[in-house]
């Protein structure tokens, strides 16, 4: 009987240390939270330099940590696209430390494709805030002869094995805008991913490839410069940075593409279970940050529009946006292989 005491007891002490371990584990973690940030923030872009979401998120990060008081280190990490650097959030430390900022190609396309990513585009990821949008460009290398859709088309349908078009990677937005074009406008086009779209953007104006649907945000300082074509834009209006370049719904009807529209966005995210008070810090500074007077403008030189908005509001538009391009994806059989 007194050993059986002395078990009960045994058992009882370290029920009680565990529970003060738990306690006192609880209490750091909430002060952890009570005084973020205390330390410089990491912002993994998962696309390559000088392309359309690392122009984002640097504009972005530049106010945001005068809005947060601590440095913002954007760090590029590009491949599988936007997988690589996507895979380095799913994996960190829920502390708010670590976050990501990504577009459509990633958590709405690359959810619908990528079938073997080691990571969940729900699951694993805590959604923050919708960051910014903007439409995709059509641009043509000026080695061959088209100044207008009409004329490119016009090409295209005469040499049906010679065009090429290039992509920041296979599943990207890029990559998908230019498989529907394709099936829209009935031409033929060879795909060409590369690691990040301004990694082909060389090739494009040499004429190696001949075909970009890019971000007006990356694309447009190209086409500024004389040294590519812009057929159309892809969103709704036309973008004061290109007056003159019409959308496909000005000028896509007799080609069946009246409808046919491309617009990325860019949000952030943390890693799972990421406390909701961080989260929340991080939503109410990145919604300051974009409501900025400076930030509007900066966006606005690019192409692209500020968003903003809850958590919740974010992940609605990810949903809606992922069954789009789902839609495609599965009526023409799309894969990565």
């Amino acid at each position: 009987m007194k050993s059986k005491n002395i078990c009960v007891l045994n058992i009882l002490v370290w029920m009680r240390v565990f529970f003060m371990f738990c306690l006192g584990f609880a209490t750091l973690a909430n002060a952890q939270s009570s005084d973020y940030p205390n330390r410089p923030i990491t912002l993994i872009t998962p696309f390559p330099a000088a392309g359309s979401t690392d122009l984002i998120a640097r504009t972005i990060a530049q106010k945001l940590q005068e809005v947060l008081g601590k440095p913002i280190i954007v760090e590029n990490h590009a491949g599988a696209g936007g997988n690589i650097g996507s895979n380095i959030v799913a994996k960190a430390a829920p502390d708010g430390y670590t976050i990501l900022i990504t577009s459509s190609s990633t958590h709405s396309i690359g959810a619908v494709l990528n079938k073997s990513v080691p990571f969940n585009y729900d699951t694993d990821f805590t959604p923050i805030v919708f960051g910014a949008v903007a439409p995709q460009i059509l641009m043509v290398t000026k080695t061959i002869p088209a100044t207008t859709l009409k004329d490119f088309i016009g090409f295209a349908k005469a040499n049906p094995t010679v065009l090429n078009f290039s992509s920041a990677g296979n599943g990207t937005i890029m990559h998908l805008t230019g498989e529907a074009f394709k099936v829209e406008a009935g031409v033929q086009m060879v795909h060409i991913p590369y690691k990040g779209s301004g990694l082909s953007i060389p090739d494009l104006i040499s004429g190696k490839v001949h075909v970009l649907f890019d971000s007006i945000v990356s694309g447009v300082s190209h086409v500024q410069d004389g040294k590519l074509v812009a057929l159309a834009v892809l969103g709704k209006n036309r973008s004061p940075l290109l007056p003159n370049t019409p959308t496909m719904r000005e000028i896509g009807a007799p080609y069946g593409l009246k409808d046919f529209e491309s617009v990325n966005w860019w949000g952030f995210y943390g890693p799972k279970n990421l406390p909701k008070d961080i989260q929340m810090k991080l939503n109410q500074a990145l919604n300051k940050t974009l409501k900025s007077k400076d930030v509007i403008d900066k966006l606005a030189t690019l192409g692209a529009e500020p968003g903003g908005g809850t958590p919740e509001a974010f992940q609605e538009l990810v949903l809606k946006d992922r069954a789009q391009w789902s839609k495609l994806i599965q009526s023409q059989k799309i894969t990565l292989d």
